[in-house]
């Protein structure tokens, strides 16, 4: 019985190689993010979690939706996003003065942007703060995070709760 630790998972070098482009992108990201002029809006700073189903729109994508939502809304709308994270850093980047914005989201690493980000947990629809009034926002655009029956059902609970009519659905379909 040879006692040589010959059953020790490798990687291969092309599987090392990639693991190491991985990680000097990672690290290239963090510092582009502690480099002065990072804007904590854009779309990036906070990275994907494909763990909770995270997947940001493109710049021109969150741009066009963005801009949908601002000429909906009007001059001193509400805006109401529903695990729409790029889309709410886009509105941020535009600096609106004439629209009001703020972000529902699972993810508490958006809790970054203070008072705007309320939890929010798709399995429990209304399970949101006293001061989110209902019928309180001009627009509403969401973005459910699973493709199930179910999750489209609570979180079209939650937009009907919160918007006065005017809803923008993102979804994908099977």
């Amino acid at each position: 019985m040879d006692d040589d630790d010959d059953d020790i998972p490798q990687l291969s070098s092309h599987t090392l190689a990639a693991l190491q482009e991985f990680y000097l992108e990672q690290q290239q990201r963090e510092g582009m993010k502690t480099s002065q002029g990072f804007n904590q809006y854009s779309i990036g700073s906070v990275e994907e979690d494909w763990q909770l189903s995270q997947f940001w729109y493109s710049d021109e994508t969150a741009s066009c939706l963005a801009n949908e939502v601002v000429v909906a809304a009007g001059k001193g709308g509400r805006i109401a996003c529903v695990s729409a994270p790029s889309v709410y850093q886009k509105l941020k980047e535009q600096d609106g003065k004439d629209f009001s914005v703020c972000i529902l989201e699972y993810d508490r690493r958006f809790s970054v942007y203070g008072e705007e980000f309320i939890f929010y947990d798709y399995n429990h629809p209304l399970n949101l703060p006293e001061n989110l009034l209902p019928h309180s926002f001009d627009i509403v655009i969401a973005d459910p995070p699973y493709l199930s029956e179910e999750c489209l059902k609570k979180t079209a609970e939650t937009i009907k709760y919160l918007t006065k009519g005017k809803i923008l659905l993102c979804t994908a379909g099977n």
